[in-house]
């Protein structure tokens, strides 16, 4: 992939002050990159890289025009998104909770422009007991869904809002167990990890560093079994791994073989390394180029959460029960690669089917 034009403009993207290509004479398929950029929702991080080239070498006008349009979007997105983030945490706050908001906004403050990263929902994790936040959320939002680790809720301005009782399991028991314990022990510090958000939009916690490295890690994995993953996870892992100056390598290492993530992220490195052109000194792991491959072409063919996949009979765009049946069948390609997920994958989602409806059901 590096050696394509796709390769390189991505490249070049994340290091334009680093790295520059001559892309003058190559054929460029402008379209198709438009297209590549909605399937891994990075058109704003692919924009910005394109207002860097000279005018003659920029897209047709009319593409160029709607690629602009997309990326105000994406800016404005941002905004409503960084307000509402401050908000919610202030509100948490104010009610004595401890919290910090989880991936989203507060990974966009990683990127060279916070406002061209594609925003989502926000993840807020609340150190309190899990009775007391589904009191506090039902007071003031209500609950829209309800799953095993946080409650969603809608909070207005077209913004979801997921209130984490805890950040992120694994479906595998003693890994699960492992994570649990540590984000316990860990969680209060995330509390104090206070930020400002651009334009003075407020202030919010964040994960640490050190804490993201893991959980992110775990939370990557988690979305690759679930449905799939595309390249906006990877880039916010790549200006992750930039932002990880500590001297902490080797305890990363074991605390990614202790949580069972360890052969994954060796897949992950693999594609930092080759897809994103990350620099030796910030890979945590030997980069496995077999897992790799077989990780990257997954999330070309997935893209976004899996949204676009055309392996696997589309299975993210399939009906409840065949959904189920597909995952279970995708998922077994990995048991060589990953067997403790993958064989603890359709075990865990079945169990938390049947909870989510009796849950479901307490709530009437």
């Amino acid at each position: 992939m590096k050696n394509t034009f796709l390769g390189q403009f991505l490249t070049y993207c994340l290091n334009k002050n680093k790295i520059i290509y001559n892309f003058t004479g190559q054929t460029i398929d402008w379209n198709s990159l438009y297209s590549f950029g909605q399937k891994h929702a990075i058109s704003g991080f692919l924009f910005n890289g394109i207002k860097q080239f000279p005018k003659e070498m920029t897209p047709p006008r009319n593409l160029l025009l709607k690629w602009f349009s997309l990326s105000e979007q994406i800016r404005k997105r941002n905004v409503v998104l960084n307000n509402e983030a401050s908000k919610l945490y202030k509100m948490f706050r104010e009610e004595g909770l401890r919290c910090c908001i989880l991936k989203g906004q507060g990974n966009a403050l990683m990127y060279p422009d916070p406002y061209s990263r594609m925003p989502g929902d926000i993840d807020i994790w609340v150190m309190a007991e899990r009775e007391r936040i589904m009191t506090f959320t039902k007071e003031h939002f209500g609950i829209d869904d309800m799953r095993f680790h946080h409650v969603e809720v809608n909070m207005g301005n077209g913004v979801t809002g997921e209130i984490h009782f805890f950040p992120l399991y694994m479906n595998n028991p003693i890994y699960n167990r492992r994570l649990q314990k540590w984000f316990k022990q860990i969680g209060d510090l995330q509390c104090s990890n206070i930020k400002e958000l651009p334009d003075d939009a407020g202030i919010i916690a964040v994960p640490t560093t050190e804490f993201n490295v893991i959980y992110q890690m775990g939370h990557i994995f988690h979305h690759f079994f679930d449905e799939g993953i595309g390249l906006k996870q990877l880039i916010d892992y790549y200006y992750l791994l930039r932002e990880n100056e500590a001297n902490n390598k080797d305890e990363i290492r074991n605390k990614l073989k202790y949580f069972g993530l360890y052969n994954f992220a060796r897949a992950v490195m693999y594609v930092e390394k080759e897809a994103l052109g990350l620099e030796d000194k910030y890979l945590i792991a030997e980069p496995d180029v077999k897992r790799g491959k077989s990780l990257l072409d997954e999330i070309l063919n997935g893209g976004n959460f899996g949204r676009h996949y055309t392996k696997y009979n589309g299975f993210t765009r399939k009906g409840m029960a065949e959904k189920y049946f597909l995952k279970i069948y995708r998922n077994m390609h990995f048991i060589k690669s990953y067997p403790a997920e993958a064989l603890s994958e359709p075990i865990f989602r079945t169990w938390h089917f049947f909870w989510r409806l009796w849950n479901k059901n307490r709530q009437k």
